[in-house]
C-alpha cells in the first residue's frame, strides 16, 4: 500500500525533481527554495527554516528488498536452503544547511535477513546503527568535513560503499576536499567501521585504520580524464592463505577513463608494497573495462570485454607478501552473486547489454576465472580465503554466465531480476565439495 500511495503521488512530477546520488549526502535540492507551489515530496525534500532562505533541512532514505536463492551455496559447503532468504534495508538521512558554510548529515541504517539456513554476517544483517553523521565546513574551493561517512572513489574497485550487500560501509574519517573547474582533490584520515549486528553497537574501531588521497583531473586531451591517487591501511591483524599478522600496506594507482556514448573505456593499475607479519609487500593489479555501444540502433546494443591481471602469492611460506589486497570494493565485484574476490585472480569478462525502453535494460555477462599463483588460494569479496592453493595444482577456478533485467519506471523505483550460474572449475572441484552454483535474486528498491 505504501509503494502504490508512493508512486501515485510522486510519479506525476517525477521529472521535475534533481536525480539521487550514489552517495545521498551528494543530493542537491536547492533548486526548490523558489517553487512557490511545492507540494508535500518538494517539502520533505526542501524545507526553509528561516526567514532569508540560508537555513533549510532536507529528508530522504532508502527501502530495499532482496530475495536471495542459491542451490549448492559456497560450491555446496554451505547449509542446504531449499527456500532462499530475504534481506531488507532502510535509510533515512537528514541534511540541515545553516548557511552558505556549514551543513550537518546524518542516516540511520537497519539491515536485516530473513530465513537464512546459516547464521547471517554483519554484512547481511545490522538491526540499527548510525551509519552517518558528519559536519562541513565549505571556504570558497574548499570542504573540511568530519564524522562518520560514506567513502566512494573512481570504479570503486578499491573504495566504495558496498551498495550490493545488504549492509553499506561507513569511515570514521576527517577529510579534505577541494573542487574548481576541471580538478578535484580529497585529502582523508580515517578508521573504518566495523559493522556490528546489534542496535547501535557500531563504535568506534582502533584496529583498522585507512588514509590517503584522490586526485581527478577532467577534459585531458585525448585520454580524457585521470585519477592519481595513494591510499594507506593499517590492519592489527589481517589473513592471507600465507598466514596471519599486521598489515601495514600503501596503494599507488592511476586511472584513464572516458564515458562517451559510443565509445567507454576504463583502464586502472594499482602497486602496492608495505610489510605484513614483517615480510615485504610486493602486490599489483592491471585491468581494462572497455565496451562499444550502436546508438544507431533503437536497443542500443553493447558489447564490452573486461580483463583483469590481480596478483597473488608466488612462494608459501617465503620471505614475501605478493597477494593484492582490494582494500574496502565494492561487494558484489562479479554480479550480485559475489562468489569470489580480487585477489590472486585472473579473468576475462565479455559482456553485452540491450536497451529496450528508457526504462529497461538487459545485462549479459561471461565470466572466465583462474588463479593467478598456484600457492594462493581463492579470497571473497572482503579478501577473507575461501580455498587454500597449498597443495592444489589447479588453476582454473570455473566460468560464471549471468544475466540481469534491470526495470526503472521512474527515479524513485527500481526492480532488478538476476540469474547467474557458476560451472565449478577443477581447482574448486579439488577444495570442497565442488558442486555448481545456481544463483537467484530478485531487488525491489524505493528512493526519496
Amino acid at each position: 500500500m505504501f509503494f502504490a500511495v508512493f508512486i501515485c503521488l510522486c510519479l506525476p512530477a517525477a521529472a521535475q525533481y534533481p536525480s539521487f546520488k550514489p552517495l545521498r549526502y551528494d543530493d542537491d535540492f536547492s533548486s526548490l527554495k523558489n517553487d512557490t507551489a511545492a507540494g508535500w515530496y518538494a517539502r520533505l525534500k526542501y524545507q526553509s527554516i528561516s526567514k532569508n532562505n540560508q537555513w533549510s533541512l532536507s529528508f530522504g532514505g532508502d527501502i530495499r528488498y532482496q530475495y536471495l536463492y542459491f542451490k549448492n551455496e559456497e560450491w555446496g559447503d554451505a547449509p542446504k536452503d531449499k527456500n532462499g532468504f530475504l534481506l531488507t534495508r532502510y535509510l533515512v538521512h537528514a541534511d540541515l544547511h545553516t548557511g552558505k558554510k556549514i551543513r550537518t548529515f546524518m542516516q540511520l541504517q537497519s539491515s536485516l535477513a530473513n530465513g537464512k539456513a546459516q547464521p547471517a554476517s554483519p554484512v547481511d544483517e545490522n538491526q540499527l546503527d548510525l551509519h552517518q553523521a558528519f559536519i562541513d565546513l565549505t571556504v570558497k574551493h574548499f570542504t573540511f568535513r568530519t564524522g562518520r561517512q560514506e567513502l566512494l572513489y573512481g570504479s570503486q574497485r578499491l573504495v566504495a560503499v558496498r551498495e550490493g550487500p545488504n549492509n553499506r560501509q561507513a569511515f570514521d574519517a576527517v577529510r579534505v576536499l577541494f573542487k574548481k573547474n576541471n580538478y578535484q582533490a580529497d585529502g582523508f584520515y580515517s578508521h573504518y567501521v566495523k559493522s556490528r549486528q546489534q542496535i547501535f553497537d557500531d563504535g568506534f574501531n582502533k584496529h583498522t585504520k585507512f588514509w590517503g588521497a584522490y586526485a581527478v583531473i577532467n577534459k585531458v586531451p585525448f585520454v580524457k580524464n585521470i585519477d592519481l591517487y595513494y591510499l594507506g591501511l593499517w590492519k592489527r591483524s589481517a589473513g592471507f592463505d600465507d598466514g596471519a599478522g599486521r598489515e601495514l600496506r600503501h596503494s599507488f594507482g592511476t586511472r584513464l577513463w572516458n564515458n562517451g556514448k559510443k565509445i567507454r573505456y576504463d583502464a586502472e593499475a594499482v602497486y602496492q608494497s608495505g610489510t605484513f607479519a614483517g615480510k615485504p609487500i610486493h602486490a599489483y593489479t592491471v585491468s581494462i573495462n572497455a565496451g562499444y555501444k550502436w546508438i544507431q540502433f533503437k536497443s542500443k546494443p553493447e558489447f564490452g570485454i573486461k580483463a583483469e591481471l590481480i596478483s597473488g602469492d608466488k612462494i608459501y611460506a617465503d620471505y614475501l607478501l605478493q597477494t593484492f589486497n582490494p582494500l574496502f570494493p565494492r561487494g558484489g565485484y562479479f554480479g550480485l552473486v559475489s562468489l569470489i574476490g580480487p585477489s590472486n585472480l585472473m579473468d576475462i569478462h565479455p559482456s553485452f547489454a540491450a536497451t529496450f525502453t528508457k526504462k529497461a535494460v538487459l545485462n549479459i555477462d561471461y565470466d572466465i576465472f583462474w588463479r593467478y599463483s598456484l600457492a594462493d588460494g581463492i579470497y571473497g569479496p572482503n579478501a577473507i580465503l575461501i580455498y587454500s592453493g597449498q597443495g592444489n595444482s589447479r588453476k582454473k577456478i570455473g566460468n560464471q554466465l549471468s544475466a540481469d533485467l534491470v526495470y526503472t519506471p521512474n527515479p524513485f523505483l527500481y526492480f532488478r531480476a538476476e540469474i547467474a550460474w557458476f560451472i565449478a572449475g577443477p581447482f574448486i572441484k579439488t577444495s570442497g565439495v565442488g558442486k555448481d552454483i545456481l544463483f537467484i535474486a530478485f531487488t525491489s528498491q524505493l528512493r526519496f
